[in-house]
């Protein structure tokens, strides 16, 4: 298992290149994940936002931003973007349905209509 401090070179590395360049949307992308594996929510959700805010359309954005909420303990919230991600075409149900991130909302009933929602949508016949 890695420690924080792995994250410490890479983490000091980005956040250089986002003080010369604050909206280079795939160094907010490469933050917001170091944050979080570094165990630091609060700072991966302030990337997260920041990369919807660059990249409204972008599914995948939501997604990250929604498992960051439910890290924040804030389960209404993310299932709320987490819908949004899906209406903007997310659709990858099995990594939701195991993703660790959102282990905080796999008892939710709402989650798991979310989940059943993108399994019916990629098998339309089922």
């Amino acid at each position: 298992m890695a420690r924080k401090d792995d994250h410490a070179f890479d983490i000091s590395f980005y956040e250089s290149i986002l003080r010369r360049d604050p909206s280079y949307s795939e160094v907010v992308e490469i933050l917001g994940g170091l944050y979080t594996k570094a165990g630091r929510i609060a700072d991966g959700l302030k990337m997260d936002r920041k990369l919807v805010r660059l990249q409204p359309e972008n599914a995948t954005a939501r997604y990250n931003l929604a498992c960051s909420l439910a890290l924040s303990k804030r389960p209404a919230e993310a299932l709320a973007i987490l819908a949004e991600s899906i209406a903007l075409g997310y659709d990858d149900a099995d990594w939701m349905a195991k993703d660790p991130d959102l282990s905080p909302l796999r008892k939710r009933p709402e989650f798991k209509l979310l989940v059943d929602l993108v399994r019916q949508a990629a098998n339309p016949k089922s």
